[in-house]
């Protein structure tokens, strides 16, 4: 067939609607730009690739006032080179991304839980989104600001929620799915600021005790394990029989910052000692009321309603236990240090978080020592 110069807008214009594309000067042996003409007025550009006796094709866009001959020609000669390069990627979606992301983890040892907390996610407000149909040949920035602008969730559930996003893309740039260029259009986003609220709402005793008995079963039990050791979520949700010694009353908990064993309050020891009941050594202590481990955000909506039910503030979750023990046992005379060591963390985080109850502490120790 002979070739058109597609390049010329009058020549463009003046060319029948047809499904087949026609075609411009190749733009190497065996590629090929084409102009399909869809009706009087519009059109889009289609790239052609002739390998091994069989023809592959390549939509690249519609024609607009910004993507004329010369951004075609230029996406075009990307995706050659994407091919040539090997990359698989040019048809992956969004949402194709973020469920190989998914399956990813889960092919790895001991990230169930992480690629639980992503697909879910993922399903929330991802797949079925405007964005999860955007190839990730067309990823672009405006793409993702336009889905973060129109999420009705709290800064840190959408910084959390593009944090896994985010990753699913890399890892398509890692795996050369797509070329690193594309990259450009999850850097430097308009991410509304998170506030670390987490740690200034705090639950006295009487608020502790009517959270509990709000709560029942599984949820129960990992509500009291947070309130009575501080712990994170996820080292109790992980935490197997065989970290737990009835004997000496000493809990081994692994999370972030690496493993720590720690002494139990007489009430948590009380609860361990019942939780390991009858239980393997390599069963989870804390599981939910079908048996089964806890996925990361399963206690999410659970501990909302208990809070609602309990009178408690909206803001409340499950990491609020872990600041009302720190605030507790600061407050009940506990050092700093006996403090990061307990729940895990450091000097410096203590002191920056809780500083201001530091000072009224040690005044309450200090009343009980006699100098002279």
């Amino acid at each position: 067939m002979k070739d058109i110069s597609i390049h010329r807008i009058g020549i463009r214009q003046k060319l029948l609607p047809r499904r087949e594309p026609y075609w411009g000067p190749r733009l190497a042996p065996n590629q090929s730009l084409g102009y399909r003409k869809i009706d009087a007025t519009s059109g889009s550009w289609v790239a052609r690739l002739k390998k091994h006796g069989r023809r592959t094709y390549q939509a690249l866009g519609l024609e607009t006032d910004s993507f004329g001959f010369d951004q075609a020609h230029a996406a075009a000669v990307k995706w050659f080179r994407d091919l040539g390069r090997g990359m698989t990627g040019t048809d992956l979606t969004v949402k194709g991304a973020c469920d190989e992301y998914v399956k990813n983890l889960r092919e790895q040892k001991k990230q169930e839980s992480t690629a639980h907390d992503a697909e879910k996610r993922f399903e929330r407000v991802v797949n079925k989104s405007a964005l999860g149909s955007v190839r990730l040949a067309d990823l672009r920035k405006h793409h993702i600001q336009s889905w973060i602008n129109g999420l009705d969730m709290t800064p840190a559930s959408l910084a959390r929620t593009f944090t896994a996003l985010r990753a699913a893309l890399n890892l398509c740039v890692r795996q050369e799915r797509v070329g690193i260029e594309v990259s450009q259009a999850w850097t430097k986003l308009e991410l509304p600021e998170v506030a670390d609220n987490r740690r200034t709402l705090f639950l006295d005793l009487k608020q502790r005790r009517a959270l509990l008995k709000a709560a029942k079963g599984g949820l129960r039990d990992l509500i009291e394990g947070a309130l009575l050791t501080g712990c994170r979520a996820g080292e109790l949700t992980s935490a197997l029989c065989s970290q737990f010694d009835a004997r000496t009353g000493l809990m081994t908990f692994v999370g972030k910052t690496g493993r720590r064993t720690v002494p139990l309050a007489a009430p948590a020891l009380k609860l361990f000692t019942r939780l390991s009941k009858g239980k393997k050594p390599d069963d989870y202590l804390f599981t939910r009321d079908d048996g089964l481990r806890w996925n990361h955000s399963d206690w999410d909506e659970l501990v909302k309603a208990a809070a609602k039910k309990a009178g408690l503030p909206d803001d409340t979750v499950l990491y609020t236990c872990r600041h009302s023990f720190i605030s507790q046992a600061i407050s009940g005379g506990l050092s700093t240090l006996e403090v990061a060591r307990l729940v895990g963390t450091s000097l410096p985080m203590i002191e920056k978080h809780y500083g201001k109850m530091i000072p009224d502490a040690a005044l309450a120790r200090l009343a009980k020592v006699k100098f002279v």
